[in-house]
């Protein structure tokens, strides 16, 4: 073996360590996608903070994935580059929805039939866009796993 793709073993493995390590913690955090029809403003502050934090930690993991991508394959890491980008404005746009339940909780009131339009379209964003968060963050997934297994597992083994 050279001493460069030995070297890049070692990279390899030292990178996949870490990845490992941020999966793990962001097992723990474990955030639901799941909308809930809380009315309390409390609830929405907490999923608000609980998203904010899986959020970061998953960044944090997302890039550590780019990091080890590059290593083998330049130009599906920036393919995969690019999906983080989306996930940070997805999630960000998340966020903004949430904090507009959070200053006022009764538009998530499913039993309130006297919702204005702006209460149903603020529920409906909420749902579509915690779906295209959890899709977008499937399909990354998915496009590490058969990048994993296309050009990594050979070299972890």
């Amino acid at each position: 073996m050279s001493k460069d793709s030995e070297n890049n073993k070692i990279t390899v493995k030292e990178h996949s360590d870490k990845l490992a390590k941020l999966g793990k913690e962001l097992t723990k955090i474990q955030f639901s996608y799941k909308v809930e029809n809380k009315k309390s403003k409390e609830y929405w502050q907490k999923r608000i903070e609980n998203f904010e934090k899986y959020n970061e930690k998953g960044l944090e993991y997302y890039n550590q994935v780019f990091s080890l991508m590059k290593i083998i394959n330049k130009e599906e890491s920036e393919r995969f580059l690019l999906q983080i980008s989306k996930f940070r404005q997805l999630a960000s746009s998340l966020i903004e929805i949430m904090k507009q339940i959070e200053d006022n909780p009764s538009i998530i009131d499913s039993k309130d039939k006297q919702q204005s339009q702006w209460s149903r379209k603020i529920k409906n964003d909420i749902t579509e866009q915690s779906n295209k968060c959890l899709h977008h963050e499937r399909d990354m997934n998915s496009f590490f796993r058969n990048f994993y297994e296309k050009h990594l597992k050979s070299i972890l083994e």
